[in-house]
């Protein structure tokens, strides 16, 4: 066990050999070369180094109320993930169906799981998140924003209330550290998912409530819940259950990611469970299945299938089913990422590699 230090002697090896391009048919125009693109002064520098003295005035000529003198982060941080704003549409108040009555989902494909309490348990498939990246939804009256950034694994659902407004949120098409960044509908600030924290506009520096939530796979959460609901197919008329990030998770790189890799050896996309400030290697917690350590209980059993593995999700390989508890058995927040997002957004964060 390591614990209060970000200092860790022992490395695991972690991760996957394979190296392939992300496919995100909005992203095609940075694919094999993003990072080449960087670095001999393409676009994408171009618009690193417009930002250098602040806002381009593009990006002020597409955000009108976004408050640009309030930022958390150096805009040379911020770049575009090759999509416009809305290019990956979020969505709002989707459709659901039972559980039992639902035929689209193959039993090992991913969702992500809301089990709030007085509520009715809902699923949202990764087949379709991983399409559109946030829902904008109202469980038990709650209003929350379900979301799940490919390029990071990182699925996590916000409490949208903050200072007494309900916000909506949607894709801005821009990534910092690879990972999404949000912006709600009702001040244009621009929030980072994988912490969910505002880093520029009216809302900078305030964080969003995680939930409790988690991914597990579809038949795992049917048989829990036959009366539970799921998502139902969105008609954006999006290809479904295909993977536009085939391989994605098998690269040895991060889809332009300019930051630090993690330390002690871990792949960069290699799988964590991050709960706070730490993270256990998704490899340490298969092979032991159950780990108790730092107040927090976790536990690992086959179950999911990669959404980023297979050109079709339901084909993808094995990655199994995490739940985190406390010690009164109570689920808590959590997220299962990529190891480099965890040690871009925690550089001091804590590794239990033992």
């Amino acid at each position: 066990m390591t614990s209060g230090t970000d200092e860790t002697k022992v490395a695991r090896p972690l991760g996957v050999a394979r190296s392939h391009a992300v496919a995100h048919p909005g992203r095609r125009a940075l694919m094999g070369g993003a990072l080449a693109t960087i670095a001999v002064g393409g676009p994408l520098a171009r618009e690193a180094r417009g930002q250098a003295g602040g806002a381009p005035p593009f990006w002020r000529a597409e955000w009108p109320r976004t408050d640009f003198s309030r930022s958390d982060v150096p805009f040379t941080e911020i770049m575009s993930g090759g999509v416009p704003r809305d290019g990956i549409p979020a969505l709002s108040n989707p459709k659901f169906v039972k559980a039992r009555a639902e035929r689209r989902l193959s039993d090992k494909e991913p969702v992500i799981t809301l089990e709030l309490k007085g509520a009715t348990p809902r699923a949202y498939p990764l087949r379709y998140m991983t399409w559109h990246e946030i829902v904008n939804d109202s469980v038990g009256g709650r209003p929350v924003a379900v979301t799940f950034c490919p390029l990071c694994n990182s699925g996590i659902t916000f409490d949208r209330r903050l200072q007494g407004r309900v916000l909506d949120f949607g894709v801005t098409g821009k990534l910092r550290n690879s990972d999404m960044v949000m912006y709600d509908r009702q001040t244009e600030s621009w929030w980072q998912q994988a912490v969910g924290l505002g880093i520029v506009g009216e809302f900078t520096g305030q964080s969003l409530r995680q939930l409790p939530s988690w991914m597990e796979s579809w038949e795992k959460f049917r048989a829990r819940n036959p009366e539970g609901l799921v998502m139902d197919q969105p008609g954006a008329g999006r290809a479904y259950g295909r993977n536009p990030y085939a391989g994605y998770d098998s690269s040895t790189r991060p889809f332009l990611y300019r930051g630090e890799m993690p330390p002690h050896g871990i792949k960069p996309l290699a799988r964590v469970v991050k709960v706070g400030t730490r993270a256990w290697p998704l490899d340490r917690l298969r092979a032991e299945t159950r780990i108790s350590e730092a107040g927090v209980t976790l536990s690992w059993e086959a179950g999911q299938v990669s959404a980023l593995d297979s050109a079709e999700i339901a084909q993808g390989r094995q990655i199994g089913d995490v739940r985190v508890r406390d010690a009164a058995g109570r689920d808590l927040p959590h997220d299962v990422m990529f190891a480099f997002a965890f040690h871009a957004f925690h550089p001091k964060g804590t590794w239990m590699l033992r």
